[in-house]
């Protein structure tokens, strides 16, 4: 108000005083309290008491001011954009003079007033309840706010306690950016403001509201940065508070007031997004990007500066324990049903990720410890538990044998106490682990077998153990699935015949139940796996993949499967029904009795066929015998041969051979084995004796077209397949160095003068033409006799091959190394494999021997290759090798199965004793060595580019390999490409009256090509293709700006590019695909192009004045673009558009338009002219004809008759030249755009 309002109000007052001014009001009032003690206090605190109490400021200061002055009033101070115009200093100036008006202390001033500004800029930009972000503007605003609070809190004339109660007063117009800012900027922390409001629960919610917000709009917000930054400070802040051990608070405020509310939102935030997952939100819904957002917080980065503390360990700790127990609300018998929809694969998967983000903080001991410690102290969420275990086994391989020994644990107490809940766990916990599969964790019938199928089984104790276990079983019978019923009769406990009764009341009732679902039991396979949650197979078509597993194993180990031994007692009418029938099924025999009709006698032999039914399929394969064409073809497998032939005797020679190596006790008769086999041999070639060793004759063989006549590619077969299969028998109980003498002997066997020749041709056919195509045991087998076959080289002759090799020929070694291509991508993983099996098989083998002994057993060539292709193929193969690594070569696992080649390679490439053969001066892996087996490579089949296969290299500087004979070489080149980097940051070349000169490297390539010798022979190509690879790579290896150099300063002139256009017109042609260059040399170019192009004044004139050259000096540049146009234009564009603005020069635009007239000359319905030249414009529509095949061309093709002539000239040109000319419409075309 005015002095005239107040004193107008004075006068109504109805006292009859005069009239007197609001400052005289305030004297009279102190002269009257002036004698009473501490009145200059109260009155103090009675005004900030009333400052406080007011609701608007404004209107406040504007009574306090009276009429407007042209001194700084406070209530501009209010308007946020004041902070912007005006200095921090004369701010304060005005504050502390409005303060002594006042009698007010400045600090609680200064705090009103930056509240009130805080308040004005959070709703400036709109309701502020659905936000937490502030705008741009807004951001600045505050900014300039916190510069002055800084400044204020400098010199003492600010509060935070008042500011922190202004802020509370408004919390629902509050913005959290704000409170983070304020945080940040040092103003008032996080825990100043949230200890400072009293009501806890008002805190909590509006925390957990804004934070929910945060969440939200973390992965749609323009500022994520800003939400990220927040949302980490937030949550570091409440995990350091809420779980540390010792209180170190603030002393005004109880000890444990900022620690419970930071656990207590945190606790929120968690239950909420459970919650949230267990009622099952949609993707892309407001609730799944918060719980997403926060489970997101548990990454170890976030927690990156609290490492020095345990706070973030007992944080994840606590969770983990809250996600296990939240909502118990599934009992037992719920578990038991339904945990086949809990494993890994079908948990939702923002509960696995949580549950490998907090997996990352504890070990795996720690990880079950805790689990095994929440299960027995805490009511548990069933399914969240058992989904835990499943991502415990995925995820950290590890913690299987932990599981393994935990549930061991559990089952002895279970037995020892009769404690039905360790049992429950043991049971849920195996079944859930199982369901991740075999090669994860045993298979559930496997585990009840191994627990419950011996005396050593805890149930076996006593009867109590045993009442307690078979009443638990019954109790599971009501709620589990056919599956585990199924295991507990057909590998049932084992139990002492007094109190057999026991098993037989649960046999019984598990069978009632099985027969209520209508599940046979009877009718289930051999070798179904019984941890399945799929539906049950059909038992015919179970019964015949019975069948091929059973023949599998007995091929494996002469034996009948124990399964089918198993089934013939146990399982009788699955057995006679169905497993029988499907065996049984008539065929026409073999001569020499193949695995199949082994088994069959075996089981014959044993009883185990009845003998109507064995009758009656020799009956059947009788009558298919008389049916079968004289023509029909012969077996493909190698044991069906004529057994009354030749091979008869030499196949019953094989097997006595293996049954002898596969004792122990027969390796002494091995040697009387080998000679019976090399006896027969000589009978089965039909030929007469010969003196031993094939030393010093001659072998022809031709590499390229390897032939055998039919008897000797029997004979080689059945050699071959015998020693394979030999080979992994043995591997199977003993490694190669325990495995006695057999297989140097058979390979000796083979050396024959005669022999030998017919098996190398026959390894000549495997392994260099069917190599990709070999089974892992033949890859394994082979590999072992060309280990012992180089272990003869003393006494074989070298072998001469039709390739490009020394005139003297190749020892043996070399030869099995000459086989071995990189071609394709196939034959180079089949090399792979050879090299790993061979070089583990060697290291095994001779171990305990000389290193001498072991290189003469291995090809230089061979290690060569093996480094060759680990390095080109696995980029971990060129990280730092540890020198503690001490594994044994892979060649055990390499026998199992589901042998892992690849990690095989790379174990052996870390292995000790294989690192330190490469020290060997013969296995050093040069450059020649590699750019040799590089040109091996077919370019357009290969799986690597040609910079990816030209780093494979770069890892030989620093190994004992030698590059080109000399290390420096790589420093030359790194020089290199240091100064070239270096010139093309440097300042633009001065204006010169010369034409620009070429870069300096071309001059270099030039003089060497020259020097290489003339000619037209394969060597003289090869020499020269190798020096082109060579520049090829030295070119995509430097900056751009050498291929296009760089415009001279001040000059229109396009860079000059002679130099690489001659290149390109002579020798690089030479790599092109057809009418173009490769792509990394095509976008390499247009690269340089936009790198000339940004550091020219005229852009668009420089790459118009470049183009245009590249017309009439180097077409192949723009038909090699043409071709490239779909991978390169998207590139051009981005590039062009980000460093230089504005539309595409017009020579580039050019191209498009002609690559758009070739796409559209193949639409129908659609005409796009033809742009000039009439070439470019052709080549465009090769390319597009090219790419769309001639079933699509055909109907489009007469559209063409619409273009120019000189247009029609160009395109049947290159259409004819692509030899398109065969194609039927190809004389109509001719007709018509002629005439």
């Amino acid at each position: 108000m005015s002095d005239s309002q107040v004193e107008g109000a004075a006068s109504t007052s109805g006292l009859g005083s005069r009239k007197r001014r609001w400052t005289e009001l305030l004297a009279g009032r102190v002269k009257r309290q002036m004698y009473s003690p501490g009145t200059e206090q109260k009155l103090q605190e009675s005004a900030v008491h009333l400052l406080r109490r007011h609701l608007n400021l404004n209107d406040l200061l504007l009574e306090v001011e009276g009429a407007p002055r042209k001194t700084l009033c406070l209530n501009q101070l209010i308007d946020p954009e004041a902070c912007t115009n005006l200095s921090s200093s004369l701010i304060g100036s005005a504050l502390r003079d409005q303060a002594s008006r006042l009698g007010v202390p400045v600090a609680v001033l200064s705090s009103r007033m930056v509240a009130s500004s805080i308040t004005q800029i959070c709703v400036s930009d709109g309701e502020p309840s659905h936000r937490v972000l502030l705008s741009a503007e807004q951001r600045k605003k505050l900014s300039s706010l916190l510069e002055v609070a800084r400044y204020l809190l400098a010199h003492s004339m600010f509060s935070r306690f008042s500011l922190c109660q202004q802020l509370w007063e408004v919390q629902g117009s509050l913005l959290l950016e704000v409170v983070w800012q304020l945080h940040i900027q040092n103003v008032v922390s996080f825990q100043e403001l949230l200890e400072s409001h009293a009501d806890t629960q008002a805190t909590v919610a509006w925390l957990f509201r804004n934070l929910c917000l945060l969440c939200e709009e973390m992965e749609a917000s323009l500022y994520s940065d800003i939400a990220s930054a927040m949302l980490s400070d937030l949550v570091q802040m409440f995990v350091l508070r809420g779980f540390q051990k010792n209180s170190d608070l603030r002393r005004n405020v109880e000890p444990e007031q900022m620690g419970q509310l930071a656990f207590v939102v945190l606790q929120r935030m968690l239950i909420f997004a459970l919650e949230a997952l267990a009622a099952g939100m949609q993707d892309g819904s407001p609730q799944h990007k918060v719980v997403k957002c926060w489970f997101g917080v548990f990454c170890g980065h976030t927690y990156d500066r609290m490492i020095s503390t345990d706070s973030p360990k007992r944080f994840f700790s606590h969770t983990l324990t809250q996600v296990l127990t939240h909502k118990p609300v599934l009992r037992v018998s719920d578990a038991v049903q339904m945990q086949k929809e809990w494993s890994f694969a079908k948990t939702h998967p923002l509960l696995t990720g949580l549950y490998r983000r907090l997996f990352t903080m504890l070990s795996p001991e720690e990880l079950v410890g805790h689990l095994q410690e929440v299960l027995e102290t805490h009511e548990v969420n069933w399914q969240h538990v058992l989904s835990c275990v499943s991502t415990l086994v995925i995820c950290l391989p590890e913690a299987q044998q932990l599981v393994k020994d935990w549930v061991a644990r559990l089952l002895a107490r279970a037995f020892e106490n009769c404690d039905l809940d360790s049992m429950v766990t043991a049971f849920l916990v195996v079944r859930q682990a199982a369901l991740e599969g075999p090669s994860v964790f045993p298979s559930y019938a496997d585990w009840f077998q191994a627990s419950f199928g011996s005396s050593r089984g805890s149930h076996c104790c006593s009867k109590k153990t045993l009442v307690f276990l078979f009443k638990f079983l019954s109790d599971l019978v009501p709620f589990e699935a056919p599956r585990y019923m199924q295991a507990h009769i057909l590998h049932p406990p084992l139990v002492p015949s007094k109190y057999r009764s026991l098993l037989t009341d649960y046999v019984t009732l598990a069978k009632t139940r099985l027969a209520d679902l209508k599940v046979s039991l009877e009718n289930m396979g051999l070798y179904e796996d019984l941890s399945s949650a799929r539906d049950v197979t059909e038992p015919h078509s179970q019964a015949h993949q019975d069948v091929e597993k059973a023949i599998a194993v007995f091929e494996h180990t002469g034996r009948i499967p124990s399964a089918v031994m198993e089934a013939s007692i146990f399982r009788r009418p699955y057995y006679t029904a169905h497993f029988l029938p499907a065996l049984l099924t008539p065929r026409v025999l073999p001569k020499t009795p193949d695995p199949r009709a082994a088994l069959i006698e075996s089981l014959r032999r044993a009883d185990k066929i009845p003998l109507s039914l064995y009758s009656a399929y020799c009956q059947a394969c009788s009558t298919a015998e008389e049916k079968k064409p004289e023509s029909a073809a012969p077996g493909t497998k190698v044991e069906a041969v004529c057994a009354e032939g030749p091979l008869g005797p030499l196949a019953a020679a094989l097997r006595e051979l293996r049954a002898a190596m596969t004792d122990p006790t027969q390796y002494d008769v091995v040697a009387a084995r080998v000679a019976v086999v090399s006896e027969r041999l000589d009978a089965a070639l039909g030929r007469a004796e010969e003196d031993g060793s094939s030393g010093g004759s001659q072998i022809q063989l031709s590499v390229l077209t390897p032939g055998l006549e039919q008897q000797e590619r029997e004979v080689a077969d059945l050699l071959l397949t015998c020693f394979c299969q030999n080979l992994i028998v043995a591997s199977g109980f003993a490694s190669p160095d325990r495995q006695g003498p057999w297989a140097s002997r058979l390979a000796t066997a083979m050396c024959g003068r005669r022999l030998f020749p017919v098996v190398l041709t026959r390894l000549c056919q495997l392994l260099r033409h069917q190599g990709p195509s070999l089974s892992a045991s033949h890859v394994l087998g082979l590999a072992a006799l060309v280990v012992h076959l180089a272990q003869s080289r003393s006494v074989l002759p070298e072998v001469p091959v039709g390739l490009p090799a020394p005139a003297e020929g190749l020892s043996v070694a070399e030869f099995f190394s000459s086989l071995l291509t990189f071609r394709t991508s196939e034959t180079s993983l089949f090399c792979l494999k050879f090299c790993t099996a061979v070089i583990s098989y060697s290291l095994c083998k001779y171990s305990s021997l000389s290193r001498d002994t072991l290189c003469g057993c291995l090809s230089p060539a061979l290690v060569k290759k093996f480094q060759f292709i680990i390095l080109r193929l696995f980029p971990e193969a060129r990280d730092p090798l540890c020198p503690e690594d001490t594994a044994d070569p892979p060649w055990r696992p390499l026998c199992r199965p589901s042998a892992d080649w690849q990690q095989a390679a790379l174990c052996l490439w870390k292995q000790r004793t294989f690192r330190e053969l490469l020290k060997e001066k013969e296995f050093h892996l040069t450059y020649r060595d590699w750019l040799r087996l590089e040109l091996e490579i077919q370019p357009e089949v290969d799986c690597l580019s040609d910079t990816e296969s030209s780093r494979s290299y770069n890892y030989s500087e620093n190994s004992d390999l030698v590059l080109s004979g000399c290390p420096g070489n790589r420093d030359i080149f790194s020089r290199l490409q240091e100064m070239a980097a270096g010139l093309e940051q440097g300042p633009a070349a001065p204006r010169s009256c010369s034409p620009p000169q070429g870069h300096f490297l071309f001059g270099v390539f030039r003089r060497r090509l020259q020097a290489l010798a003339s000619g037209w022979d394969v060597a003289a190509r090869l020499q020269r293709q190798r020096e082109l690879l060579v520049y090829k790579w030295i070119l995509l290896g430097l900056p751009p700006s050498v291929v296009v150099g760089r415009p001279q300063a001040g000059r229109p002139a396009a860079p000059d590019c002679t130099e690489f256009f001659h290149l390109v017109n002579s020798e690089l042609r030479n790599f092109s695909h057809g009418s173009a260059l490769t792509h990394d040399l095509t976008v390499h170019f247009f690269r340089g192009l936009l790198n000339a192009c940004s550091q020219s004044g005229d852009p668009s004139l420089t790459a118009d004045l470049v183009l245009t050259a590249c017309q009439t000096e180097c077409p192949l540049v723009l038909t090699s673009a043409l071709l490239w146009w779909p991978r390169l234009e998207p590139e051009l564009r981005s590039r062009w558009k980000r460093c230089l603005q504005g539309p595409l020069p017009q020579e580039l635009q050019r191209l498009w338009e002609a690559q758009r007239f070739g796409r559209s000359c193949l639409l129908p319905d659609t005409a796009s002219p033809a742009p000039g030249p009439a070439w470019l414009s052709a080549a465009a529509l090769y390319f597009e004809i090219q790419r769309a095949g001639k079933d699509r061309v055909k109907s489009q093709l007469e559209r063409l008759g619409c273009q120019g002539e000189e247009a029609r000239y160009e395109i049947l040109s290159l259409v004819f030249s692509g030899k398109l000319a065969s194609d039927p419409c190809s004389d109509r075309l001719r007709f018509s755009w002629f005439t």
